[in-house]
């Protein structure tokens, strides 16, 4: 087939015949690209089918669409592209400055394309691990790996991706900019000591998030108090945790100040306790503050989450009235749990004083009163 001359018409150096490739490149590239990308996506489930037990391909085709799309339009420019004449250098120069700084660009770009594939596919791998842990613990196994998965995962996530732009930033500075990475590394040996001098505070955080780790004082969703502190763990980073309080605040608190401090992980409780004085008017008899003690202790046993080591002592004789002090413990470490029984424990403690003729002690100070 004949070519129309006019397509052999040079414009800044290039035929209209190659801009019309160039063209047709990018528009099979277009058309392609959902294509290529989806059988990419599938070809990279299936090399890990085996071990992706617990999730779907569509979890990892939704992670990777984005980024490997962007590596195939990456690929169809450098095409397209690649087709075309650029204007001749001066003498000196071995290639055409615009032909260079659109490759820098072009390498620029897939590394930056590559390492985002790259930062998805670490999600997809920790979904994974997660996902197994799920399954394990839901098939009556060991729930340990669920518990350490919730508060490790995401900090492992959070280290592996700063590697993974790391890397992907030293390749970049070597082969975009030039730069000698080894020298650079060295040079940040030589400087490292200031560095760590500068950045103390962020340093000991981070030894303190491994501390954490290896210790396990505590996991994501456990209720912990550390100092004046005192919250449900939601995550754990790198230099900080974050805890809802009871207010439902996000508060983040460095790590450093949760291993420095006493910390209590109330989760890990096996039992509440519950711990108050009653006082009763002068006017209660002996018979009925014995009968009122008893009939409480029974009442306070029978309850099914209650220890059976319930204490109820005649402990004070007071101007204010006759002191008993109670105390039991609640099997459960469900702080709303812990409040309904001890509600219903008042409710029945008022019942006994009720029933036994007996009346509390007015114990508001003289002067308040009037």
């Amino acid at each position: 087939m004949d070519i129309p001359p006019f397509l052999h018409h040079e414009v800044l150096g290039n035929e209209l015949l190659d801009y019309l490739l160039a063209g047709l490149i990018l528009l099979l590239g277009a058309v392609l690209n959902r294509l290529l990308s989806g059988l990419l996506s599938r070809a990279l489930f299936r090399l890990g089918k085996r071990y992706t037990a617990g999730v779907s391909e569509a979890e990892l085709r939704e992670l990777q669409i984005r980024p490997l799309r962007t590596v195939l339009f990456l690929g169809t420019l450098f095409l397209a592209f690649n087709v075309l004449r650029y204007p001749a250098p001066p003498a000196p120069a071995p290639e055409p400055g615009l032909k260079l700084l659109l490759l820098g660009t072009f390498h620029l770009g897939v590394i930056l394309a590559l390492t985002w594939v790259v930062l998805r596919l670490v999600d997809f791998a920790l979904l994974v691990v997660r996902r197994r842990a799920e399954l394990t613990a839901t098939a009556g196994g060991d729930a340990a790996p669920l518990r350490v998965g919730q508060q490790f995962l995401p900090f492992a996530k959070d280290l592996l991706k700063v590697f993974v732009v790391i890397i992907g930033a030293l390749i970049a500075l070597g082969q975009v900019f030039g730069v000698n990475v080894a020298a650079l590394i060295g040079g940040l040996g030589i400087g490292g000591l200031a560095v760590a001098l500068a950045a103390k505070d962020s340093l000991e955080n981070l030894f303190a998030s491994f501390t954490i780790f290896l210790d396990q004082p505590f996991a994501v969703g456990d209720l912990v108090t550390a100092g004046d502190v005192s919250g449900t763990v939601e995550k754990i980073g790198f230099r900080s945790t974050r805890l809802r309080t009871a207010e439902k605040s996000y508060l983040t608190v460095p790590n450093k100040s949760l291993i420095d401090k006493p910390l209590d992980n109330l989760s890990l409780r096996t039992a509440r306790r519950v711990g108050f004085t009653l006082v009763f008017d002068q006017e209660t008899t002996s018979a009925q503050l014995r009968a009122i003690v008893e009939e409480a202790v029974a009442a306070i046993r029978a309850h099914p989450l209650v220890t059976p080591d319930v204490q109820m002592k005649f402990v004070g004789i007071t101007p204010q009235g006759l002191e008993v002090s109670v105390q039991y413990f609640v099997e459960t470490s469900s702080y709303d749990e812990y409040l309904d029984v001890k509600e219903a424990l008042n409710y029945r403690l008022i019942e006994t004083v009720e029933h036994q003729g007996g009346s509390f002690a007015d114990t508001t100070p003289p002067m308040a009163r009037r």
